[in-house]
């Protein structure tokens, strides 16, 4: 290497280390000292202990507990659930929308609406739909007969599951459809016109042309699902505070309670570092198959 390439590469890293310190400080120090953090014993409401160094207690008390087991079958109910409706859901809309007619860009447009509205906003809504008292579904289903008083949807463990279920696959499901769309666009049409010559019919060109041109496009949307779905907290909390009896207390929404309402930061630390590792194991196996579709 010249003397005048060796200045371009340190020049190129002078201009990049700011960068790097940037990320370094926002996210690689917080990383490193929240692991620190899970390795001893940070427990407000016993002060007088001080913060000793335990190692992996912290885990291994989290691993051997029910309640940790109990929320992680909650938070894979939950993600599998969400997933398959969002899935299911957002292929037909693709499918719907890849066709022609007129006002398709307008449908287009309006379909995003609902993944553009903040979080809160969506979770807020839906909390007022399903309100025991006042909520639209409640008006709704006693006004055309099919219930004959209002229920308290939220307050009951298996429709507080799924009212969380259905206000997260409203607000996700466009996205999926987008990405799904963006997929179907890829698809070469002459394929669908050899097709059509041969007289195959709508279901054999789905089956034999379609799906399996859209599985990289569908694993891609399913690893960025998962790592989200897996940890999901927001709608949860504004929705049903993990209730009632625990029934939507999802993991990431317990990792919450540990650290900043029993205030034991160490346990806190070690179940948010127990998800990361859950979600990194997703993200592997998901790249994994998409490696060998590809390879195949």
């Amino acid at each position: 290497m010249s003397s005048f390439q060796k200045r371009e590469a340190y020049f190129a890293w002078f201009l990049i280390a700011p960068s790097f310190l940037f990320i370094a400080l926002v996210i690689f120090y917080p990383v490193f000292s929240s692991f620190l953090l899970s390795l001893f014993q940070v427990d407000l409401t016993r002060r007088a202990m001080g913060t000793p160094f335990v190692g992996f207690k912290n885990y291994a008390e989290i691993l051997r507990s029910g309640y940790f087991w109990t929320s992680m079958g909650r938070t894979a109910y939950f993600t599998v659930v969400s997933i398959a409706l969002e899935m299911l859901l957002g292929f037909f809309i693709a499918l719907l929308l890849h066709q022609k007619f007129y006002g398709r860009g307008v449908l287009r447009s309006l379909l995003l609406l609902p993944w553009a509205l903040p979080i809160t906003v969506c979770a807020i809504m839906w909390k007022w739909i399903f309100n025991a008292n006042y909520g639209a579904l409640n008006a709704f289903l006693t006004q055309v007969g099919i219930l004959e008083s209002y229920r308290p949807w939220l307050t009951q463990p298996w429709s507080a599951m799924h009212g969380v279920i259905i206000a997260d696959v409203w607000k996700v499901t466009p996205l999926v459809a987008l990405f799904l769309l963006a997929g179907l666009q890829t698809i070469p049409r002459e394929l669908y016109e050899a097709a059509l010559v041969d007289g195959a019919g709508r279901f054999v060109t789905l089956w034999r042309i379609t799906m399996p041109l859209l599985l990289p496009t569908v694993n891609v949307v399913l690893v960025l699902r998962t790592l989200d779905a897996f940890r999901v907290f927001d709608v949860v909390y504004i929705m049903t505070q993990g209730g009632p009896a625990n029934a939507t207390k999802v993991i990431s929404f317990l990792a919450y309670q540990e650290a900043f309402k029993f205030l034991h930061f160490s346990k806190g630390a070690a179940l948010s570092y127990i998800i990361t590792m859950v979600v990194a194991l997703f993200a592997y196996l998901y790249t994994k198959t998409l490696k060998r579709q590809i390879e195949y």
